[in-house]
């Protein structure tokens, strides 16, 4: 894949992000009994992301999506609770899809981004609100994250396992690991 490509793709990607982000904040929450909770559409794309492109253009793509959702229709205070729940939840999926593809599935990993998400925003709510008592909530929000994590990491697995573009982006990027790893420098 050459330059333009890589960028074309990450473009689309950030695009796509955003546009998820926007139209699930106009849909009414599926969670009417839980105030906040998403089921986070927007999270397929870091999926998506984590699984065709290195970790340092995935992180860029996690920034350029936080940025501009923010900047399209978000206030301070939603930048800091999506940016904490976003990069909590990204290392987080980093660091459980570095066990294998024998140990945990996309599925898996994707759940551990949805509870992880949630984790990094109770954190930023108890942060504002200066009392530890909003982490209460954190049962609750944990279940609701790990399930639409599951419901995010089947639509990502779905993703992967049938479009051929993202097939090519992933085989692409798998070759280059094989190919580092191997001593060989990318062309």
């Amino acid at each position: 894949m050459n330059k333009t490509q890589k960028l074309i793709y990450i473009a689309l990607l950030v695009a796509q992000g955003v546009i998820l982000g926007l139209v699930e904040n106009l849909i009414p929450s599926p969670f009417a009994f839980a105030p906040g909770a998403k089921l986070g559409l927007a999270n397929l794309i870091t999926i998506v992301a984590i699984f065709t492109m290195p970790k340092k253009d995935s992180f860029s793509l996690i920034w350029m999506r936080l940025i501009l959702t923010t900047l399209l229709g978000g206030t301070i205070s939603t930048f800091l609770y999506s940016m904490s729940g976003s990069l909590l939840s990204y290392f987080g999926m980093l660091l459980v899809k570095s066990l294998g593809p024998k140990r945990v599935s996309i599925i898996g990993i994707s759940a551990t981004g949805g509870f992880l998400h949630n984790v990094g925003q109770l954190i930023v709510a108890s942060w504002i609100a200066q009392s530890w008592t909003v982490m209460l909530y954190l049962p609750v929000m944990s279940f609701l994250g790990i399930l639409a994590g599951s419901v995010i990491g089947i639509a990502g697995n779905y993703l992967l396992e049938h479009v051929r573009t993202l097939q090519r982006f992933q085989l692409d990027y798998e070759n280059q690991k094989a190919h580092k790893r191997s001593g060989g420098y990318p062309k």
